[in-house]
């Protein structure tokens, strides 16, 4: 699976709730959607159900619905809400349509960044997104006389600066409990591929090496502790005064400046996820949430699902709920706090690429990174265990024969 770059028309903010305008498109067609409960499915929800003969079911069990719902001829849904992940078994399973038609003649509103291609089709539509970005104390930063950092070498420098000031307890932060993902992230950012033909292995080679080297250099600067540090953990830091950068979660932007619970609320600030080295792409994923359209319903059926779906995830929409969710919709204007995961997608920073063969690569990493981090094993040593524990993960999966 190969899912599109996020290029830079995209558009990037957080949101709330609020009235939509009336739907622009009079549907007739009866059209039914299954995705998540949260609030940002619910202001979608809403805004489709403006334009007649709409029902949305949205709950927390929605993946296991959505399969047997949509492997049912007709499909009991039109419409499926659902993210990176739980868009891969209603692929493989052949039970979604592609949309480059529809695009074509109803979605020219939207931003090449709400496109989400696999093997050269479009099969979602992204609407809303989080990521990893750039969160620094600019007290610090502005202390020092450091420019914020645009790559990891900068990154390295600054926190050099920032080690020998003593002005917190470790300069670098960072949700590494997940190494996995970092590694994901790093190598994607130097530009590697995964996989070569045939879901054949790809990793050691010289953007692995190099994303395992900045990772461990990196590391020095952490609190001890970083391979268990989690989401919550890395927040508390921040929160505390203890570290003064790191690649973070958007989701977590307002909460690290929340007075009621930060030491140092108006201090930090946002911005793109740096690159690894210049000329190189943001060293983050996009993990986003957007549409798909049943297989298994008529032509106009889809068509009438497509467009009601086009109302309810429209500017419009975002703009009268901007706390609900950081959304990817062209034409909204982001907000301060989610600034930066908008620079991280704007600078090119792709969608995670999840699969069924990702899954297993994403194991094989995490089984031999924090190895390598540790000191028990070489670099290549690592990158030619990863590749051999997905082999063996594929093959017994029938991936590879």
């Amino acid at each position: 699976m190969y899912v599109k770059r996020i290029l830079a028309a995209c558009a990037v903010a957080v949101l709330g709730t609020g009235a939509h305008a009336a739907c622009n498109y009079d549907n007739q067609i009866p059209v039914s959607m299954s995705a998540a409960a949260f609030q940002a499915w619910k202001s979608a929800a809403a805004a489709m159900e403006e334009c007649g003969n709409f029902s949305a079911e949205l709950n927390q069990e929605f993946q296991e619905k959505q399969a047997a719902g949509f492997a049912a001829d007709p499909s009991l849904y039109a419409i499926g809400g659902v993210a990176n992940s739980s868009l891969v078994p209603l692929q493989d399973a052949g039970l979604i349509r592609p949309l480059d038609d529809l695009v074509a003649e109803f979605g020219q509103q939207l931003a090449p960044s709400q496109l989400i291609e696999i093997d050269g089709q479009v099969m979602a539509i992204a609407m809303m997104v989080n990521a990893q970005h750039l969160m620094y104390r600019e007290d610090i930063l502005n202390d020092l006389g450091i420019a914020v950092p645009e790559t990891y070498e900068d990154v390295l420098a600054a926190a050099e600066m920032i080690k020998a000031a003593g002005v917190v307890d470790y300069p670098l932060g960072g949700s590494w409990k997940t190494t996995w993902l970092e590694f994901v992230n790093m190598y994607l950012g130097y530009g590697g591929s995964f996989f070569k033909e045939g879901f054949q292995p790809n990793v050691n080679n010289a953007d692995g090496v190099a994303a395992l080297e900045m990772m461990k250099a990196l590391s020095a600067y952490m609190d001890p502790e970083y391979l268990v540090a989690d989401s919550t953990y890395t927040q508390q830091q921040f929160q505390k005064g203890k570290i003064a950068m790191a690649n973070f979660w958007a989701s977590r932007a307002g909460a690290v400046n929340n007075p009621a619970e930060s030491e140092v609320a108006g201090k930090i600030k946002f911005a793109s996820a740096p690159a690894p080295v210049s000329g190189k792409i943001p060293a983050a994923t996009l993990w986003w949430d957007g549409i798909v359209i049943a297989k298994n319903i008529s032509d106009d059926a889809a068509e009438a699902a497509f467009r009601v779906a086009m109302e309810g995830i429209d500017a419009e929409m975002a703009a009268a709920n901007p706390d609900d969710a950081i959304w990817i919709i062209a034409g909204f204007t982001p907000g301060e706090v989610a600034s930066g995961a908008a620079a991280t997608a704007a600078n090119g920073a792709r969608p995670y690429p999840a699969s069924s063969h990702m899954g297993l690569m994403q194991k094989a990493i995490a089984n031999n990174i924090a190895a390598y981090l540790n000191g028990e094993k070489d670099t290549m040593t690592t990158l030619a265990d990863m590749e051999a524990d997905y082999i063996v993960s594929a093959k017994e999966a029938g991936i590879l024969q």
